[in-house]
């Protein structure tokens, strides 16, 4: 069902007066998520009727605007992506760690987006598979799955990486399998501070290779010397990796990423009003307990719409990885040879995987089938139903 407030309604409503407001400083990327989000599943984007083949009812289905950002767009495409990840899943348990930057450096990652967000792929999945590699731990190679998510559940800016980890990995020869304590994976602390050298060694090297930009309040970053005093309170403190316990078994693996991969930064089930006041949606506050840590925030429009678009990656930047034994480069050969190590056989279906060749929703007057019977492009509207039937007018599945 859909929902009653949607993204797409407050970008309608109050996005041209926020284009006109922010003229000349809002990035092309930005401009095209707004107007992708705006046309979603409308005539703008064209679409087909369809029409039922037992009692004849009709419908338009217009289509999706597919942008990785839009809230309408995601619950496919996180389907398609567990279809595929299914077949990675090992028999064996699964741990769940994060990796968080410090506000000091989160406020240099929004200015510098690319680069900062790839380092902290890159120091983060190091850190893992070094520790792990190392015979005073885990001695094994191990896989990761990694999600960037760079929102906190008000849409503040609070870039993290997600991990979905297995809990073992191979022996440096190969021949083994190597599991993990039942409830333990790496120790969370050598992890932090590996995770923080790594890291800050390597943004400095950005910054003198000139690969790092700042501007209105950061634009005194620029000089080296202030740039390493502003990081000096950083390299005290504790960098946050968090360790949650295992996950029951596979299933709930699956279950688990289709919430976190395809995530965007606040979802059209968490709004609960939009009026002259603003917009009003529900966050957890983790600083609280129990049912007061569910709260509920209202912003104006405009604020709404900022700190929505803060969260818009750059073009082409991936914000899922794998790493280890589940790089794409030799997953399939990696993944059966543990599964030969550990005696289980390869998931059914593993290797046939198809899209169904139908996943349009039946007739809602009489369960029948629906076919297509017209498409229409871009900014044009279908023509009208034939003479005595009924109507519908809806989105795509």
């Amino acid at each position: 069902m859909r929902p009653s407030i949607e993204v797409a309604d407050i970008f309608r409503a109050a996005g041209p007066g926020y284009r006109i407001v922010h003229a000349g400083h809002l990035s092309l990327d930005k401009l095209k998520v707004m107007s992708a989000i705006e046309h979603c599943r409308t005539a703008v984007m064209g679409g087909h009727t369809e029409a039922c083949t037992d009692c004849g009812h009709w419908r338009v289905a217009y289509n999706s605007c597919r942008n990785r950002h839009c809230p309408r767009c995601q619950g496919a495409a996180a389907r398609t992506w567990l279809a595929e990840r299914e077949a990675d899943l090992l028999p064996v348990g699964y741990f769940h760690v994060v990796f968080t930057l410090p506000a000091e450096v989160a406020d240099i990652a929004l200015q510098n987006k690319a680069a900062v967000y790839g380092l902290l792929f890159q120091a983060a999945s190091e850190t893992m598979t070094t520790i792990a590699a190392d015979p005073k731990h885990l001695g094994a190679r191990i896989g990761i799955t990694a999600v960037l998510h760079t929102w906190g559940s008000a849409m503040t800016h609070h870039p993290h990486i997600h991990m979905i980890v297995p809990g073992g990995g191979l022996s440096p020869d190969g021949s083994r399998w190597i599991s993990s304590r039942p409830a333990f994976l790496l120790p969370v602390r050598v992890l932090g501070k590996l995770f923080r050298r790594l890291f800050l060694t390597r943004l400095v090297a950005l910054h003198d290779a000139g690969r790092l930009a700042f501007y209105g309040s950061l634009a005194h970053l620029a000089d080296r010397r202030v740039f390493l005093r502003h990081l000096s309170p950083v390299r005290k403190k504790r960098w946050v990796v968090y360790a949650k316990p295992p996950f029951a078994g596979p299933q709930t693996v699956l279950a688990y990423l289709s919430r976190y991969t395809h995530r965007v930064a606040i979802s059209n089930s968490r709004l609960i009003r939009f009026d002259q006041t603003g917009v009003t949606f529900r966050y957890k506050d983790y600083r609280r307990d129990g049912p007061d840590r569910q709260q509920s925030m209202t912003l104006t429009a405009d604020q709404f719409i900022r700190r929505f678009l803060l969260h818009v990656l750059p073009k082409g930047f991936h914000r899922i990885r794998h790493y280890g034994l589940l790089a794409s480069s030799n997953r399939k050969g990696q993944l059966d040879h543990v599964r030969q190590l550990l005696g289980v056989a390869p998931p059914a279906g593993a290797d046939t995987l198809v899209e169904p060749d139908d996943i349009r929703p039946p007739c809602p007057c009489c369960g029948g089938l629906m076919i297509v019977i017209e498409t229409f492009e871009r900014w044009r509207q279908p023509r009208a139903p034939p003479h005595g039937t009924t109507s519908t007018e809806t989105i795509a599945p």
